[in-house]
């Protein structure tokens, strides 16, 4: 009886496929073994009733064996080894199908054909080695939001599989199905990253289709384009392709892309300046500095130079010395002799 159950599990391995097999195994074992032991146990014996025997199937397929119900007979015995035999190639074709499932959902996720569910997530339209992982790493680095990384058909696999927090979507990044995949409908932010302006134009299209309401980012090379862009989205903000840090602070910080271009624009809001500290300034520290040049100038102070080097938004009880810079940020130059007045 072993050899044959062994001999049917590789005849029906062909033609029962996924699942079918191992059920299609337990199922066989079941009837001719329940039937079986009703021949060959004696009269006085009830395992082969209908409410007893499927138990005594389970408990000994499983090779559990209770001993709450047995055999009697010598037959009835036989009949329990093939029931045991019947359940071990019943369990090993059943845990081989849920590796191969396993392996397969795995396998799909490698090559990015599955349909993701996220939300509030950060999409990333285009792969280049090297500069995309940095880019990648520096949108994890807090830990706020997940990333769907999605590359063309060129990328055969994920090229960031140990990577929990970032996923894989391939194909036409172009495409409907791409944008269905990476949940952009659901996104908050989509970071378009594409080999050419032209195509970055392509995407754009998708994307506001899809999201017209997203927050949009887009490098170029050629920043004029950007007025392009925004006849598919007013709010798209653009930045300049060799300055992939600023897709980062973009997509982390809406709006940041606009302060750095007014910052660095001569016609912006706000330009960036420096003064020296002249002797006898009564404002010893960088907090006095920061409140002074506030409520007199309407200005920021932004960073100080001192003998140890540039600080960035020092502490505001750095003290600040005769000849030290003072970097800040204006409507207009402040003339040095407003300074010297303030003794």
């Amino acid at each position: 009886m072993p050899f044959l159950v062994y001999r049917l599990a590789q005849y029906f391995r062909v033609r029962l496929r996924g699942w079918r097999l191992p059920l299609a195994v337990a199922l066989f074992v079941f009837l001719t073994s329940w039937g079986a032991m009703a021949l060959v146990e004696p009269p006085g014996s009830d395992i082969a009733a209908p409410g007893t025997y499927w138990w005594y199937f389970v408990v000994t397929a499983a090779t559990v064996g209770y001993g709450d119900v047995f055999p009697v007979s010598t037959g009835g015995r036989i009949l329990g080894s093939y029931v045991i035999v019947g359940g071990i190639v019943t369990l090993t074709l059943l845990f081989t199908q849920l590796a191969t499932a396993l392996q397969s959902v795995r396998g799909r996720r490698l090559r990015g054909v599955i349909a993701l569910d996220l939300s509030d997530h950060v999409v990333l339209l285009g792969y280049h080695p090297g500069r995309t992982e940095r880019i990648v790493s520096e949108l994890t680095a807090d830990r706020r939001f997940e990333v769907v990384l999605c590359a063309w058909d060129d990328v055969a696999e994920d090229p960031l599989p140990d990577r929990p927090d970032v996923h894989f979507v391939r194909g036409d990044l172009a495409h409907e199905d791409v944008m269905t995949r990476a949940c952009v409908a659901r996104a908050r932010t989509a970071v378009i990253d594409a080999g050419d302006d032209n195509e970055a134009l392509a995407i754009a299209v998708a994307v506001d289709h899809a999201n017209p309401r997203i927050h949009l980012v887009a490098a170029l090379r050629d920043l004029t384009r950007g007025e392009t862009i925004r006849y598919v989205n007013a709010g798209v903000q653009t930045v300049q392709w060799h300055m992939p840090f600023l897709l980062t602070e973009e997509a982390s910080d809406p709006g940041i892309t606009q302060v750095y271009t007014d910052l660095m624009s001569s016609g912006g809001h706000g330009n960036t300046y420096s003064v020296r500290v002249p002797a006898g300034f009564p404002h010893g520290t960088f907090g006095a500095c920061q409140t002074w040049f506030g409520a007199t100038f309407g200005a920021t102070v932004l960073a100080l130079r001192a003998d140890d080097g540039l600080l960035v938004s020092p502490p505001w009880d750095r003290a600040v010395s005769e000849g030290s810079t003072l970097y800040y940020v204006a409507a207009e130059r402040i003339p040095a002799d407003r300074l010297t007045a303030a003794r």
